[in-house]
């Protein structure tokens, strides 16, 4: 197979992966979709931080960031406070609501896992984990480059 071949068959693969994530949505629960789960999950794994960044971290333009935000905080799992380096900027915070939220949704993410994933040796489970880790860590300088 050429070089060109690969990566098409790749791409195709990562096309076809949208049958993942679309049966991980339905595991959600109703009031937490994808985008909001996002805004939980980004602020728990990179803390408090600007709307600005964390639409550069969902690599979504601010309107949709804003959105995701909005009902996070109408749902009391984020929290807005004022940025101490400028008054005008509010900092994001995930609210001990948003970590039982956070709780409820990697379980059942994991149970979802567990059930998909049954017949997979751990040794695949561990591969799979680390070369999507490694191909994240491939394009991960991509969002400063286009930002």
């Amino acid at each position: 197979m050429d070089g060109n071949g690969r990566y098409e068959d790749l791409a195709r693969a990562i096309s076809a992966f949208g049958a993942v994530k679309r049966g991980i949505s339905r595991v959600l629960p109703g009031e937490c979709q994808g985008g909001a789960a996002a805004v939980l999950a980004l602020l728990k794994h990179h803390g408090d931080m600007r709307m600005s960044r964390l639409a550069e971290f969902m690599a979504v333009d601010m309107s949709v960031c804003s959105r995701h935000v909005a009902h996070t905080v109408d749902h009391g799992w984020v929290e807005r406070l004022p940025d101490p380096d400028d008054g005008r900027s509010r900092i994001l915070r995930l609210s001990p609501a948003g970590f039982t939220m956070l709780t409820e949704l990697d379980r059942r993410v994991t149970d979802a896992f567990t059930r998909h994933l049954a017949e997979w040796s751990d040794d695949d489970v561990a591969l799979l984990t680390a070369l999507l880790a490694r191909l994240r860590d491939s394009f991960g300088d991509c969002r400063a480059t286009h930002a």
